[in-house]
């Protein structure tokens, strides 16, 4: 039976429309207005500086080690976005409601080492705005609640290489301090070119404390709350621009997503300062009742 399903997955595969990407008009989210409208007041005069845009000491990941891992294309009057997402069952993907906050639809690249270019377990299936839904207290302009999930127009054919995210399951109270977290995506990587990555790259640092991470964002309650989840940015070890709505994973019997990248510092991601996710088990059952994952 095993191999019947293997058979039907490649034909799903092939039979599925290839669609071609113009990379040229892809920006990272961060780019867009709707991004910085959210931000507090008085980080706006940062969009206007030229920060440190480098995820220092990531490296590439080998084919298939994040077989999760999407690469989200949403579609604005401005442009195209860069973001992240995971697979979350054959039908939803799961990222940041920033992502895709007023997009027109997009397109979500599953089973991509290398996001540029065909690859024999790569899926690029389209989505329309019918099928976004973002949690209901989300707004433009906070960074509260910023969870989405994305009901594609047609299902994911899992393979090696493409397979579901795992996470908590239900009454998980843990706050996984203190074990070691990994982000991956696309983002950016140099000062220079400021360009995204084409290859999936990744990160690892501990797990905060929701009070050290509060301590370092200079104790603000309405930047750190426990719907948030942490990374410590030793060692400039950060997410960047484009990777928001992406994985923060720890390993528990495999890899086990607890975070979707929602915000840094608008500093610069490679200044040291904590970067911040969605915490997963604080909004799982908001995934259950907006998705068909159980």
């Amino acid at each position: 039976m095993k191999t019947v399903l293997l058979v039907i997955a490649a034909l799903a595969v092939a039979s599925a429309e290839w669609i071609e990407i113009d990379w040229s008009q892809v920006k990272p989210i961060e780019e867009f207005d709707h991004y910085w409208a959210r931000i507090p007041q008085e980080w706006q005069f940062l969009r206007k500086l030229t920060p440190s845009r480098r995820v220092t000491n990531g490296q590439e990941a080998t084919p298939g080690q994040f077989p999760y891992q999407i690469a989200l294309l949403s579609t604005f009057a401005g442009g195209t976005g860069l973001c992240g997402g995971t697979v979350l069952t054959n039908n939803y993907i799961l990222t940041a409601a920033h992502c895709v906050q007023n997009a027109q639809g997009g397109t979500a690249i599953i089973g991509a080492h290398d996001r540029t270019v065909t690859e024999a377990s790569q899926q690029r299936i389209a989505f329309g705005s019918g099928g976004i839904t973002i949690h209901a207290g989300y707004t433009p302009t906070n960074i509260r609640n910023d969870i989405a999930v994305v009901r594609l127009n047609s299902a994911i054919a899992f393979n090696e290489r493409v397979q579901p995210a795992r996470i908590p399951a239900a009454g998980d109270g843990r706050s996984f301090a203190g074990l070691t977290g990994t982000v991956s995506g696309f983002g950016r990587t140099t000062d220079a070119s400021q360009a995204t990555s084409a290859v999936i790259r990744f990160a690892s640092n501990p797990i905060m404390t929701e009070a050290d991470c509060l301590s370092s964002w200079g104790n603000n309650a309405n930047i750190i709350q426990a719907q948030n989840i942490c990374m410590s940015g030793e060692g400039g070890r950060s997410a960047c621009n484009g990777d928001s709505g992406g994985p923060l994973t720890v390993s528990d019997g495999g890899s086990l997503q607890v975070g979707i990248v929602s915000f840094g510092s608008a500093a610069g991601c490679s200044i040291g300062m904590p970067s911040v996710y969605v915490r997963v088990t604080h909004f799982r059952q908001w995934i259950v009742d907006n998705s068909d994952f159980s």
